[in-house]
């Protein structure tokens, strides 16, 4: 006589997915933290090799800016068209966010709306009456890349490679978050500026655990120009791919 097959609870099969999406949290946090991590570039100092949010000015909307179509444009190319309106009249005020974005309000009004920096110029000093545009166009978003972890477990860091480090600790740059550069010069190199600031040393040379960083922009780049050389210990890896927008996928040089 054949016994019955047990039959698997409710609660049996809510463990067993639980311990399913355990398992996949921590393969995907364990691929984040040692192989390769994601990264938005919020700004245009890596420009053209890598770019930030940033805008084209006066864009009209299309068959493809209207949902749901306007979401799969977003997806493949990262574009989307806005037109941003004036809740009260007055002149507009800014509040810088740090992602390449700022907050912008008219007049008394506290309602919001974020732009690219890009776009400041053509807004502030401005008046505008309650319901006129303030700003319109296409808003690109800035690209998302991979961040080779391991790289430098093998190797030492080579002259020209794109490298993201932590901005803990350096006297001058924002806490806690994280900058991607050029490696331009490694510890115990001299390096002759291509770009040199005024009032700042054209030539430098690099102490122990010291790597000179620079934007490919070099009009508008925020770097080791202004504040020095970074500690080894902030190095965190290498920009390898560029993985959204879609269309925009390609091996970072």
């Amino acid at each position: 006589m054949k016994g019955n097959a047990s039959r698997k609870s409710f609660s049996d099969h809510g463990r067993e997915w639980l311990d399913t999406l355990v398992v996949a949290i921590s393969v995907a946090m364990a691929f984040r933290a040692y192989f390769y991590e994601p990264f938005n570039i919020p700004t245009g100092s890596m420009q053209p090799t890598l770019w930030g949010y940033h805008t084209e000015k006066g864009t009209e909307k299309g068959a493809w800016d209207v949902f749901p179509l306007s979401f799969l444009k977003w997806a493949w190319s990262g574009e989307s068209v806005v037109d941003h309106r004036a809740a009260a009249s007055g002149s507009p005020r800014m509040r810088l966010r740090g992602d390449g974005f700022a907050d912008v309000a008219v007049g008394l009004s506290d309602r919001t709306f974020k732009v690219p920096t890009d776009a400041l110029p053509s807004i502030m000093g401005r008046y505008y009456r309650e319901g006129e545009s303030v700003w319109s166009g296409t808003v690109t978003t800035g690209d998302f890349i991979f961040v080779n972890r391991w790289l430098w477990n093998f190797r030492r860091p080579r002259d020209g490679e794109v490298m993201i480090f932590s901005t803990t600790g350096i006297e001058g740059l924002p806490q806690g978050t994280h900058y991607i550069k050029r490696m331009k010069a490694r510890p115990g190199e001299t390096y002759e500026l291509e770009h040199p600031v005024e009032g700042r040393p054209a030539v430098v040379t690099m102490g122990d655990g010291e790597y000179f960083a620079c934007g490919d922009n070099f009009n508008n780049s925020n770097d080791s120009r202004y504040w020095g050389p970074v500690p080894e210990e902030n190095l965190r890896g290498i920009g390898s791919v560029v993985f959204w927008p879609f269309k925009g996928w390609r091996i970072i040089r």
